[in-house]
C-alpha cells in the first residue's frame, strides 16, 4: 500500500535546500578576498571542529572498522574533494547558467544508479516524468540560451565535462551513503568532515598560502556561517535524509537549490526575477510533485 511521504522528509529536504542554496550568497561575498581552495578548507576545518565537539558531548564514538573508514574515505573524495575541485575549475570557463543545467543531471543519474544498486529504489514512469519536468524547469530557470554554450572550443568542453562529472560524483555519493547502513548521522558527518579536512587543508596551504591573505570581518563572518550551517549542519541533515527517505528523494534537492539561490539573490541582493525564472520555478515545483506523488515512505 502506498502512503504519502511524511512531512519530516519534506521539511528536512527544504532545510537542506535553504542551507545549501543560500550558501551561494556567502560564497560570493567571501571569495572576493579568499581563494577558493582556502575557502573550502576553512569551511571543513570549522565543520570538523564543531562536529567533533558534538560527538564528544553526546558520548558517541567514531567507527573503528577499517572497512567503514575506507567507505568514508570514498565518500569524502567522491562527495566533497573531487566535485568541489571539478566545479571550481570548470566554472573558470563555464557560466553559471550552463553550470546549473549541467548539475541538473544529478537527480536523473541518482535515479538510474539507485535503481540498480539500492534495494527498494526502482525507476517508475512517474518518477522519470517528474524529473524530466524538473530538468525542463531548470533550463527555463537559467534561460534556454544557456544551452547554446554547450560544446564550443575544446577548453570549454573539458570544463563542461568537469562539471558534468561532478554531478555524477554527487549522484554516486548519495547511493554510497544509503548503502553504508544506519550509523548515527552525526558520526557519519563528523568522520567525512575530518577526512575531507585532512585532504583539503594541505592543498590550500600549499597552493594559496592563506597566512598572506587579508581577511576582513565580512569574509570571516561568511566563512564561519558556511562552516557552521552550510557544511556542518547541512551534512548531518544530508545523512539523515538519505537514511530515512533514500537517495532518489534526496536527489530532488538539485532542482530546489537553484530556486532558493535565485530567491535569496532577489531578496538580499535585489536581483530581478524575470518571467522565465518564475516559469522555471513553477515547472520545478510541478516536477517535484509529480515525482513524489504517492511515493513510498520507507
Amino acid at each position: 500500500m502506498r502512503q504519502q511521504r511524511p512531512l519530516i522528509d519534506w521539511f528536512g529536504l527544504l532545510a537542506l535546500a535553504v542551507l545549501w542554496g543560500t550558501s551561494f550568497l556567502f560564497v560570493k561575498i567571501a571569495v572576493r578576498e579568499v581563494p577558493p581552495l582556502t575557502l573550502v578548507a576553512a569551511r571543513f576545518v570549522i565543520a570538523a571542529s564543531v562536529l567533533g565537539v558534538a560527538v564528544r558531548a553526546r558520548g558517541l564514538r567514531l567507527p573503528t572498522s577499517r572497512r567503514v573508514w575506507g567507505h568514508y574515505l570514498l565518500m569524502s573524495l567522491i562527495g566533497n574533494s573531487i566535485p568541489f575541485t571539478l566545479i571550481a575549475w570548470g566554472q573558470i570557463e563555464v557560466d553559471v547558467g550552463l553550470a546549473g543545467i549541467l548539475m541538473g543531471v544529478t537527480p536523473l543519474m541518482t535515479l538510474l544508479l539507485a535503481h540498480f544498486f539500492v534495494l527498494g529504489e526502482r525507476m517508475t514512469p512517474r518518477m522519470v516524468g517528474g524529473f524530466v519536468v524538473g530538468f525542463i524547469g531548470l533550463v527555463a530557470l537559467f534561460g534556454p540560451e544557456a544551452l547554446l554554450e554547450f560544446g564550443g572550443e575544446s577548453s570549454d568542453l573539458l570544463s563542461q565535462l568537469a562539471i558534468g562529472l561532478a554531478a555524477i560524483c554527487y549522484a554516486t555519493n548519495t547511493v554510497i551513503t544509503r548503502r553504508l547502513g544506519t550509523l548515527d548521522p552525526l558520526v557519519s558527518a563528523t568522520t567525512v568532515m575530518w577526512i575531507t579536512t585532512a585532504i583539503m587543508v594541505p592543498a590550500a596551504l600549499w597552493l594559496d598560502r592563506p597566512w598572506n591573505l587579508a581577511w576582513s570581518a565580512t569574509s570571516i563572518a561568511s566563512v564561519v556561517w558556511l562552516g557552521l550551517f552550510a557544511t556542518a549542519l547541512a551534512t548531518i541533515v544530508f545523512f539523515s535524509i538519505v537514511q530515512r527517505a533514500g537517495p532518489t528523494f534526496l536527489s530532488l534537492i538539485s532542482y530546489m537549490i537553484p530556486v532558493v539561490a535565485l530567491a535569496a539573490g532577489a531578496i538580499v541582493l535585489d536581483e530581478k526575477l524575470v518571467g522565465t525564472v518564475l516559469i522555471g520555478m513553477a515547472l520545478i515545483l510541478t516536477g517535484l510533485a509529480i515525482s513524489q506523488l504517492g511515493s513510498r515512505t520507507g
